[in-house]
């Protein structure tokens, strides 16, 4: 697997991702927006003031560059160990990780609490939808690519 497809398929599933995080968070279906999230905490470490159009600015460059740098690492981990990168089983268990890694991790780290529970108590169910939806969009791109 080339580099180029885990980059093209991060950022691609990342767009998918992104984008119906945030309508769900317009909508009111989701109790946060990943590019709210990522931008706040791009604020917050820079010192500067939140504002949500701000945050959702910011947000996207940050979301997009962490979902190619999944991307990217999912093709140097198929590469390495020689596996099939469209495996959906394989791909369901690099996702379950990346989720298993926000909400035990980034959500803490960006100052959400354990599970994100300052955003919701229901939070670590969206982001497992949420990540759902990227693996899906992961899979789906480099089934095309391929």
């Amino acid at each position: 697997m080339l580099l180029f497809e885990g980059l093209v398929s991060g950022l691609a599933a990342g767009i998918f991702m992104g984008l119906i995080s945030h309508a769900g968070f317009k909508a009111r279906i989701f109790r946060s927006s990943l590019l709210i999230i990522d931008g706040s905490f791009t604020l917050k470490s820079l010192r500067i003031q939140y504002d949500e159009q701000r945050s959702v600015l910011l947000g996207i460059p940050v979301h997009l560059l962490t979902s190619i740098s999944f991307g990217l690492a999912y093709a140097l981990l198929v590469n390495i160990t020689h596996l099939e990168p469209t495996n959906g089983w394989l791909i369901s268990l690099y996702v379950f990780v990346l989720w298993l890694s926000m909400i035990f991790v980034a959500l803490p780290v960006a100052g959400h609490g354990f599970l994100g529970k300052r955003l919701g108590a229901s939070i670590w169910f969206e982001q497992l939808i949420l990540h759902i939806i990227f693996g899906i969009g992961l899979w789906s791109t480099l089934h095309l690519l391929r």
